[in-house]
């Protein structure tokens, strides 16, 4: 079996219990929803405790138990073709130069973490449409200036 037919296993057997993220989620716990949903999808890793909830929950094999604590192959093509998921790097591609400048304005040389990250969403009632509101941190990972002598920074923190 690939990783790849685990997770359409799992899609089936939710369909078939006509489950919800939200109840797979509950059961399993034990970390953010988000990571939960990204594991069985087969873009994160279950610790094993969570992976052996997930294989009960589900009815998986041993073997299968174990695909869901591997590390696996992350990413999709590029661009990516399903619509909401078009919209985030629509997001980024738009506003994304605005947000380095104002994070490297803030912060110094450097990135946002998407390892030790959060994320966070949820549904807001609007006059004109529900609203989707989204709550990302991740922590500011400075460039290192390798090679630095003596008297020069050695990592892109904000120079006051």
């Amino acid at each position: 079996m690939t990783r790849a037919q685990l997770t359409e296993k799992i899609l089936d057997i939710k369909r078939e219990k006509n489950w919800t993220w939200k109840h797979i989620c509950d059961e399993i716990g034990g970390m953010s929803p988000t990571m939960i949903v990204g594991a069985l999808l087969g873009q994160m890793k279950l610790v094993k405790p969570l992976a052996k909830k997930a294989a009960t929950l589900f009815g998986l094999t041993e073997v299968e138990e174990r695909m869901l604590n591997e590390v696996p192959h992350r990413g999709t093509q590029m661009p990516p073709t399903d619509p909401l998921i078009y919209r985030f790097y629509e997001m980024v591609m738009v506003n994304g130069p605005a947000w380095k400048a104002l994070i490297e304005e803030e912060f110094g040389d450097g990135i946002m973490s998407a390892i030790d990250f959060d994320f966070h969403f949820e549904r807001m009632a609007h006059e004109k449409g529900d609203r989707v509101k989204i709550e990302m941190t991740g922590k500011f990972l400075p460039y290192k200036y390798y090679g630095a002598e003596q008297g020069i920074p050695a990592y892109g923190f904000k120079e006051e």
